[in-house]
């Protein structure tokens, strides 16, 4: 190698290492809080014993974080998706469609697949919108939240609907390992997966790239309209995961649920180090982000907070959150 390669390339090398030593120092952050957060709950909230609350948490945390996955790549954009709690409970309602013996009573793996495309559907209809007709993406989304709420209460009349097949609740709730849920499994399985396509994939290069500097990405050949679409359509997917998971735990389908969830998912994405204005994303902490969110949920339902200032709490963490990110922006800035 000659000395000039050698020498452009050095601060590349750089570069990277020091990514990757932030991303440690975020992930360390915080599974502290999380362990901070757990103690405070197993000493202040009665009845909070860790051997039931950690595959609790796990099993409750298992859909919010698996759209905190799709989630964190499409803030590694720069974009932003509103619509998936509510676009979670339109999955869950159609999958409900699907499989329910009062609608279609499809086949169980039928019925899994249409449910995923419908999130797929979902996130194609955002990526054009967002993408092609260049609607910034708090609008698009916006919108997409309103449409998947209605669709939701119009598609089920405004009431739950029972998913009898048992093998569709043993998705969730059964255990293939006998200390961990399936929800937690495939929340596990799927945080392999979207760390994965994150790091060794063109989606997740591209997005990154896209979020640190679109214009620059664009001038550089790549398609940026159709790989910022696809994006939100892989989103779309794992939303679908999400509702199947959250469906599959109750058994049945609450068509005016998932609104203000969105909140907890964005949070979750966030504190997990995942930077709002894009260029960065964390997967890791993105799952980290989301048990801590879930912790906190279940924990101050334990202490006997009321609904209200619960949602008081979830407020205050998404301003630290994004407090955070504008902090850690700050500094990379001042490097």
């Amino acid at each position: 190698m000659s000395t000039d390669a050698a020498t452009k390339q050095a601060p590349a090398e750089q570069s990277r290492a020091m990514q990757i030593l932030k991303s440690s120092i975020q992930q360390v952050f915080v599974f502290a809080a999380l362990i901070v957060v757990f103690v405070f709950f197993m000493i202040f909230a009665p009845n909070f014993d860790p051997a039931v609350m950690i595959p609790s948490i796990l099993l409750q945390a298992a859909a919010l974080g698996t759209m905190a996955l799709g989630a964190t790549f499409v803030i590694a954009t720069g974009g932003i998706d509103l619509s998936v709690g509510t676009g979670m409970t339109f999955a869950a309602v159609m999958a409900g469609v699907f499989m329910s013996g009062s609608y279609m009573n499809l086949p169980l793996g039928l019925g899994l697949v249409l449910t995923l495309l419908v999130g797929a559907a979902m996130g194609l209809v955002n990526g054009l919108l967002i993408a092609y007709l260049r609607i910034p993406p708090f609008i698009a989304t916006l919108a997409m939240m309103m449409v998947t709420r209605g669709l939701s209460l119009i598609i089920s009349n405004a009431s739950s609907i029972k998913i009898e097949n048992p093998d569709y609740s043993a998705i969730a709730n059964g255990r293939i390992l006998p200390f961990l849920s399936n929800a937690a499994l495939i929340f596990v399985v799927l945080g392999i997966v979207a760390a994965v396509i994150l790091g060794k994939t063109l989606l997740g290069r591209y997005a990154l790239a896209i979020g640190s500097n679109e214009e620059a990405t664009r001038l550089s050949g790549i398609n940026v309209k159709a790989w910022k679409a696809l994006v939100y359509v892989t989103a779309g997917i794992f939303t679908g995961f999400g509702a199947i998971l959250y469906s599959g735990r109750f058994g049945f389908v609450q068509p005016a649920e998932g609104l203000g969830m969105e909140l907890q998912v964005i949070a979750a994405v966030v504190i997990g180090g995942t930077s709002l204005s894009g260029g960065r994303a964390n997967i890791l902490g993105s799952m980290m982000g989301a048990l801590l969110m879930m912790t906190l949920s279940v924990g101050l339902q334990m202490m006997g907070v009321a609904q209200q200032w619960q949602l008081v709490v979830t407020g205050v963490v998404v301003l630290l959150a994004v407090y955070a990110d504008i902090l850690r922006r700050q500094r990379a800035s001042a490097v």
